[in-house]
């Protein structure tokens, strides 16, 4: 898609949704959003519309080589396979994302100043609490997959990214990265200050925007990265109240398993599940990539249909488009024509962000982290019992004495950890997660490369290698930002 390049972190002018085109005849905000309406109509844009899972997802060990000739080899997905650099500013790159989460970044900033500016009163607190949660959000992503993981245990001074607060004013400012620390201090304030303030009243669509849920789900996730396994439970726990997680998790078991192919695609994403807490509307052909050949393919699939801990298979849905291409059926595609009779325009892709799924499985982490092993077991089997054909809690039950036998792991804790690593691999194939756990856990990936002939090569990238960062856009250093090294 055509962008206006100011600089690396101006927000961008042309756009096709309705407030960027405000923003366009407009561009000193200050003057023009003199309403709370109009507030909340540019906060439509504070939200990345940018794609992060075709290079966390492909960069993962959720992917496969399926051989030379089988499939297409786009820039957009070999670069990350081979965990190679891609500068391009094509949609689903690490640029595209760079650039629009600070798109984003910049749309909440001028909602800030002009709720600051103005005595807008009471009503424009929720929207306050809505753009100091995007900005937060944009910013934890931009920290995750540019720069390298908190850790407690260390001081985190490594370089950061830019954290951004106020609306820019020049074409070409000069930015320090900060350290990882300082970005998780600004993120901790801003969901803080934000999460108290968010009002599911004001939205029409509640999960099109940070509500009350979503705000609470990814407070989890951020403690989650911090190992502050007291706050993951608070704040996990408060996305379901009453602990009633069940009734809004994935129905796989139930109503998924009823639905044609095509009903699939079409629930997956939609506001109406559930499950889903937030949705962000991205401009990205993820939706169409579905015979690639680095990706989802045979033997992954097997794997995801192995009988797991609990002795039972996973019910979810897959089909192939000739094998080995095979599809988990998450995913849509909206197509928007440049005009009502264009017959060309852009592809964008749906992604449920957020999700009960994710919020409980991550509770179920910190319970076992913090040693709490009957509850996490509980929230491990909440998880199964929507996920299990015809699942009956008296054969299907996940146990420590399964974990052990399962996984070779006799230490509760390290069991019950690698279960919830495993459990959420399986349930978030596609979905580009995966990454944020390898970050995490440091873990090494291995991917095989084929030859023409059937032999292959392993190339691994371990631990700590330097290309677990995604690395910065080369027009960065303009404003004195150094890249990452390689």
């Amino acid at each position: 898609m055509k962008k206006l390049y100011i600089s690396i972190f101006a927000l961008a002018l042309i756009s096709t949704s309705g407030c960027k085109k405000f923003l366009e005849k407009a561009p000193d905000q200050r003057t023009q959003l003199n309403t709370v309406e109009k507030v909340a109509e540019l906060l439509t844009s504070a939200y990345p519309e940018a794609n992060y899972i075709p290079f966390t997802e492909t960069s993962s060990d959720n992917v496969e080589d399926k051989g030379p000739g089988i499939g297409n080899e786009s820039r957009t997905i070999t670069q990350p396979y081979y965990w190679l650099d891609n500068d391009d500013n094509d949609t689903d790159t690490p640029t595209y994302y760079w650039n629009s989460a600070y798109e984003a970044i910049a749309a909440a900033n001028a909602a800030l100043e002009a709720i600051n500016t103005h005595n807008f009163g009471n009503a424009a607190l929720p929207y306050k609490g809505e753009a100091l949660l995007a900005r937060a959000y944009a910013h934890f992503m931009l920290v995750n997959l540019f720069s390298k993981v908190y850790d407690p245990a260390t001081s985190n001074d490594s370089p950061g990214i830019p954290y951004m607060t106020d609306p820019e004013k020049v074409v070409v400012g000069q930015y320090s990265r900060g350290t990882v620390a300082s970005v998780y201090a600004s993120i901790e304030k801003d969901l803080l200050e934000g999460l108290p303030l968010i009002k599911n009243s004001s939205y029409r669509i509640q999960k099109y925007h940070f509500n009350v849920a979503a705000a609470n789900a990814f407070a989890a996730r951020f403690y989650l990265l911090k190992k502050n396994y007291e706050k993951v439970i608070e704040y996990a726990s408060a996305v379901s109240p009453g602990n009633s997680f069940a009734t809004i998790l994935r129905p796989w078991n139930t109503r998924y398993n009823t639905y044609t192919l095509d009903e699939m695609y079409v629930y997956f994403t939609q506001a109406s599940e559930p499950s889903t807490l937030l949705l962000i509307e991205t401009a990205s052909s993820w939706a169409r990539t579905r015979t690639p050949r680095y990706g989802y393919g045979q033997v992954i699939n097997n794997e995801v249909f192995t009988p797991n801990v609990t002795g039972a298979r996973w019910c979810y849905k897959s089909a192939y488009y000739g094998q080995p291409h095979y599809s988990m059926l998450k995913w849509n595609e909206y197509f928007v024509k440049t005009s009502p009779n264009a017959t060309i325009g852009f592809p964008y892709t749906i992604v449920p962000v957020l999700t009960a799924d994710e919020t409980l499985l991550n509770r179920a982490e910190a319970y076992a982290a913090l040693g709490q092993n009957a509850l996490a077991l509980a929230d491990l089997n909440t998880y199964c019992s929507t996920r299990i054909l015809n699942y009956n809690p008296s054969t299907h039950a996940v146990t420590l004495a399964k974990i052990a036998a399962y996984y070779g792991i006799t230490d509760p804790k390290a069991g019950l950890i690698t279960t919830v690593l495993d459990f959420k691999k399986k349930e978030f194939t596609q979905e580009g997660l995966r990454w944020f756990d390898i970050l995490r856990y440091k873990l090494p990936v291995e991917h095989k490369i084929f030859a023409v002939n059937g032999s292959f090569q392993t190339i691994t990238l371990a631990a700590d290698d330097p290309r677990k960062l995604f690395q910065l856009p080369s027009q960065v250093t303009l404003s004195g930002v150094a890249q990452n090294p390689r």
